[in-house]
């Protein structure tokens, strides 16, 4: 028993390393992105807290897959301390209290938090009524998220997963079966198809940034910018063109007479535009002429090769993704079990290397971390490409040292949901790792043997599939999480398939697009930030 604390203190030590590094980490990344002339204490707290909440929710599936599998022993049998259920229970429950505190944080800084600070920004731009009205309209807009958190939990917690078919059951026995069935599972399907929910929104988030993030930024680092003097050749050009554009509206007034409204309103574009123009010039100096320029230069053969690496990790990436998926549509055992595979017939290069560097704990700790970090970095290169759209409307744009509270907020929001469904895409890749890690259990074969002993039996060790006796493999608390409800799996595994073909079409695209200019970020609505807020690197 004292062993099975020890090793439980080891795991969670790991873990609470691993958090003091989130926290640090999301705190430089909020920081780099937003805008320091509007910057909030608040907002910058709630997105701070959010993203870190998120990637410590996704720092616990290691600790459970290492808890499931040190309980056994190479040879399929449990060890000394691990033989008694209880014990094996207790370990259990601490992941799965785990899990109910974060997801429950979760949902509350999505339905409750992050909308009431959001909404109150809004209000403050709106009206100068003071903070009283700004919260009371903040607080009437996030009772809907409210509603809509509030009936995930009831649909979570009221639909039964085996709903009674016997034609003589009354609807009295129905309902008492709903009460059996919430207060048997302690809440689990309730917190299970909420999360769920926001795992299938962080699905379409992953397929629409992700994806094509990760072939974005890889491509970017090879190609570098625009040459910084031929930039400046370009937009004096552009100046000159537009200043001559100017001078022959204005020559239609010198002897008196008024402008047509056509011609004014013609003269307020060309205005705006040469100081945008302008704007540029000074960046394009100022860039020219900072070191951070010409260390980029020195560096631009490490570019390169790191561009190269994460091209070629995105490559790895999909390839395994597509091996699995191709694995479950010849051998699982369909869509209305979430296409759960019963052993790996079709292996992944990631569904080979996540169980052996888990016999090394924590070296897939490490890797887990890598894969999420980079799903993180390549959803932000995604988001600052495309900027943050609803529907066909683009609300904001996400850029270094300047992204507004509102967008910050937002920009947390999405990366917060896209981690969420970080753990369901290791899943995908790695089924088997995800669902027992590397315990194996004991099967007796009945044969006969050529010896006089006739009849007789022997055992083999066997890894644990979903297929296993319940009794001599532990299931991880994550995957009860993740396929409480098989039709969510089932979205899940056609939407790695649109992942695949985003990722294909994201790729094609970012080979055609040519090489960002340095002054991109400089346009025409950022006239009302300082040349000081905005980064020359």
């Amino acid at each position: 028993m004292a062993a099975a604390y020890t090793d439980l203190l080891i795991g969670w030590c790991i873990f609470g390393l691993l958090l003091l590094a989130i926290l640090v980490f999301c705190w430089v990344y909020v920081r780099k992105y937003q805008c320091h002339r509007e910057s909030q204490v608040i907002s910058t707290i709630t997105a701070i807290f959010s993203l870190a909440i998120a990637l410590i929710t996704s720092a616990l599936l290691p600790v459970d897959i290492f808890l499931v599998s040190y309980m056994k022993d190479l040879n399929g049998t449990f060890k000394d301390w691990a033989e008694n259920n209880s014990t094996r229970l207790q370990i259990e429950d601490t992941v799965l209290f785990g899990y109910y505190t974060l997801y429950s944080i979760i949902l509350f800084c999505v339905f409750l938090w992050i909308p009431f600070v959001y909404f109150y920004y809004e209000e403050k731009g709106e009206d100068d009524g003071g903070h009283s009205v700004q919260i009371k309209s903040a607080l009437k807009y996030t009772f809907v998220f409210m509603l809509v958190c509030s009936c995930l939990l009831l649909i979570g917690a009221f639909a039964p997963l085996d709903i009674p078919r016997d034609k003589n059951t009354t609807d009295f026995d129905k309902i008492k079966i709903l009460f059996e069935e919430l207060g048997s599972n302690q809440g689990l399907a309730a917190l299970s198809f909420s999360i769920s929910s926001l795992t299938l929104i962080g699905m379409l988030a992953a397929i629409t940034y992700t994806a094509y993030g990760m072939s974005a930024l890889p491509l970017n680092l090879i190609k570098g910018t625009k040459n910084v003097r031929y930039e400046r050749l370009e937009n004096t050009d552009d100046i000159e063109d537009v200043e001559q554009q100017a001078e022959r509206i204005k020559s239609k007034c010198k002897d008196g007479r008024p402008l047509s409204s056509k011609d004014r309103q013609t003269l307020y574009k060309l205005e705006e535009n040469l100081k945008t123009l302008r704007r540029r010039m000074r960046h394009l100096d100022n860039h020219e002429h900072s070191c951070w320029t010409k260390c980029c230069t020195v560096m631009r053969p490490v570019k390169i090769a790191w561009g190269i690496f994460n091209i070629l990790v995105a490559l790895l990436f999909v390839v395994s993704l597509f091996l699995s998926n191709l694995d479950k549509a010849l051998h699982s055992a369909g869509i209305e079990s979430g296409f759960v595979l019963f052993g790996s017939n079709i292996t992944n290069p990631l569904n080979i290397l996540l169980p052996v560097l888990q016999t090394v704990f924590p070296l897939d700790y490490l890797l887990i971390a890598t894969i999420t970090i980079y799903f993180l970095f390549t959803s932000m290169a995604g988001i600052r490409n495309m900027g943050i759209w609803f529907f066909w409307i683009r609300l904001y744009k996400i850029r270094r040292g300047r992204t507004r509270p509102q967008g910050l907020l937002f920009l947390c929001m999405i990366l917060l949901l896209i981690v969420l469904h970080t753990s369901y895409m290791i899943y995908s890749l790695a089924p088997q790792y995800v669902m027992y890690g590397s315990q194996k259990y004991v099967m007796k074969i009945n044969g006969t043997f050529e010896t006089n002993m006739g009849n007789s039996s022997h055992y083999v060790t066997k890894d644990c599939t979903a297929d296993a006796p319940e009794d001599q493999c532990t299931v991880t608390r994550t995957y009860l999480f993740l396929h409480k409800f098989w039709f969510f799996s089932s979205i899940y595994y056609f939407g790695n398939w649109a992942f695949i073909v985003v990722f294909i079409i994201g790729f094609i695209v970012s080979c055609c697009k040519g090489k960002k200019s340095v002054i991109e970020e400089v346009e025409e609505d950022d006239s009302d930030l300082s040349d000081d807020d905005i980064p020359y690197a």
